[in-house]
């Protein structure tokens, strides 16, 4: 499965974290990130993980293209609700195109804990058969 990693500064300590406990389950994907949350992951976990730009540079809007056309099975984006951001429509515009396209999406840890144990059960393997045409 292709999965996208996305964590706004103040939630960058929280998918690192996510990233370790869940690393059994994350190596055996194709792994997907904007660049420096991505750079984090990696020297923390050693998990292999395709970089894109950092997110305010153009990352996110690389992932939601991927997004666009249904090249991404799940997307973990730890957002912060909290705090606005000059780059929000390209955020606005991933959670929209995983809603157009049936991605399954966590915006927060208990959600992302639910689907990444769905993919280790093999619950959402039906997206290998979208992304097969079948």
């Amino acid at each position: 499965m292709n999965i996208a990693l996305i964590a706004h500064d103040k939630k960058k300590e929280l998918m690192v974290n996510f990233c370790i406990a869940y690393k059994a389950i994350l190596e055996k994907h194709n792994l997907f990130a904007t660049g420096t949350t991505g750079s984090i992951i990696m020297e923390a976990t050693g998990l292999n993980i395709h970089l894109f730009s950092p997110g305010p540079l153009g990352g996110e809007q690389q992932i939601g293209a991927r997004v666009a056309y249904n090249e991404m099975d799940l997307v973990i984006f730890f957002r912060d609700p909290l705090t606005a951001r000059d780059y929000e429509p390209s955020v606005n515009s991933i959670l929209r195109l995983c809603d157009v396209n049936s991605i399954p999406l966590a915006t927060n840890i208990a959600t992302a804990e639910m689907l990444i144990k769905g993919v280790e059960r093999g619950d959402l393997a039906w997206r290998e058969l979208i992304n097969r045409g079948v």
